[in-house]
Parts: C-alpha cells; structure tokens; sequence
C-alpha cells in the first residue's frame, strides 16, 4: 500500500470503506427490518452513507488541520473543504451500500467474503488516519512520538515509511 506524501491532496474514501458500508445497517424503527428488504435496502443504505462520511470527515479534518497549522488555510476554508468532500463521500456511500445491499439480498451468502474483505479495508483506513494524523504534527511532536515508541520497542518508520529494520533505525533520520 503506497503512501500519499502530497501535504495538500485531500485522501478521498475510496475501496476501503466498501466493505464495511456495504454491511453497516441503521435499524431506524427497532424492529429488526420485519418489514422486509426495501427497508433492509434503506437502512444498509444509511449505514453505509454513515461510513462513508464519517471516514472523510476524519480523513479530511486530520489532513486540513495540519495544512491550518502550516499557515496554508484558515479555520473557515477548513470547515468548508471538510464539508464539501463530506458531501461528495456521502453521495458516493449512497451508490457503493445500496448496491452492495441488494446484492447482499440477492446473495446472501456473500455476507461472510465482504465481512473479510471489510477487515482488510479497514485496516488501509486505519493507515490512512494515521498518516493523515501524522502529517498534521511538528516534527518536535513527531520526535517526541518516535521516541516513545523507540522506547516501547515500536519501530514507526515502517508504518511512515513502508519499510522494515529495527527499532534504532526507526529513530534516525525522522
């Protein structure tokens, strides 16, 4: 999985919260979806739209709170970029859940391949959070982190940089 180094590209939910907005389903009436499959169809739908838009908001706040603290925008603009990629991500959570609803209803056996297939893109996510998360630090919080982990054994340079070694290494040349 290759890293986005670009400090000024917004990372887009993409294949990776598939999986899990496929399955994600809001019961908004508690009944257990006894109304049959349009209402499982809705309710998936509107999961997946929560998947979906919860994941960019993240991914864009961490990723525009480090260009806010770099001076390259102000609060309002970050507020604005956080809403409209919000937007474009829940439009596109609606398409993705809603035809992975129905062919969870066609096929309901592909319930238990999706359900690996959203571990393994949640993973990416999670990736994509801390890096999103990391670039928003100084590099004094970033030495800071980097020891600590030293300290803990953790090598982060293989999550930063997508490359092995051992612990000392992961210390130098942050």
């Amino acid at each position: 999985m290759s890293r986005e180094r670009d400090p000024f590209r917004i990372p887009r939910a993409g294949w990776e919260a598939a999986p899990a907005a496929g399955l994600a389903a809001i019961d908004l009436n508690a009944n257990g979806g006894a109304f049959g499959s349009g209402e499982m169809v809705a309710e998936s739908t509107l999961g997946g739209v929560a998947v979906y838009a919860g994941y960019q908001a993240l991914l864009t706040a961490l990723r525009t709170e480090a260009m806010r603290q770099r001076g390259e925008i102000d609060r309002a603009t970050q507020l604005h970029t956080i809403a409209v990629t919000v937007w474009e991500s829940a439009k596109q959570g609606a398409l993705v859940s809603m035809v992975l609803a129905v062919v969870l209803l066609v096929c309901p056996w592909l319930t238990g391949p999706l359900t690996l297939m959203g571990l393994v893109g949640m993973g990416k996510a999670s990736l994509d959070l801390f890096h999103a998360f990391w670039d928003g630090l100084d590099a004094s919080q970033q030495e800071v982190l980097q020891q600590a982990a030293y300290d803990a054994g953790v090598n982060l340079r293989r999550l930063l940089d997508g490359r092995g070694g051992d612990s000392a290494a992961g210390v130098e040349g942050a």
